[in-house]
């Protein structure tokens, strides 16, 4: 999170320094900016909550707001960017994507595992506890 919300800086000052140019009408460098910078805000925001107090969904809710982004930015770089702007979505697009899955899966959980099971660090936690009272 922390890694794209960095891209996202940079990106948001190349184009509100009037260093990016779109194609066409449909673009307006000074928009993107904004655009990058606040989602670069709320994935930032998303990465402290995380490492701060493990809060996943805050987290989680950080990367959808970032998908959402990065869909709506796409639509317009395709109408009027950049090959660069439009490759840059392009390849974020899935690492926001993988993140969100990520973040989705329970911690200590194997996809595979039923809900009823007890995840796998407790049931090993478990297995030592009744190996140390034997």
């Amino acid at each position: 999170m922390v890694v794209v919300a960095a891209t996202l800086v940079a990106a948001s000052t190349l184009h509100l320094n009037g260093l990016v140019h779109g194609r066409s009408s449909h673009f307006n460098a000074n928009h993107a900016g904004i655009a990058e910078a606040i989602i670069a805000a709320v994935l930032a925001l998303g990465a402290v909550a995380l490492g701060r107090w493990q809060a996943r969904s805050v987290a989680w809710a950080a990367v959808a707001f970032a998908i959402v982004g990065f869909g709506v930015g796409l639509s317009f770089t395709t109408r009027g960017g950049d090959a660069p702007d439009i490759a840059y979505h392009l390849a974020t697009l899935p690492v926001l994507i993988a993140m969100l899955v990520t973040l989705t899966r329970r911690p200590g959980r194997r996809p595979n595992e039923s809900s009823t099971e007890v995840p796998s660090s407790d049931a090993q936690r478990d297995r030592e506890a009744s190996t140390r009272c034997e």
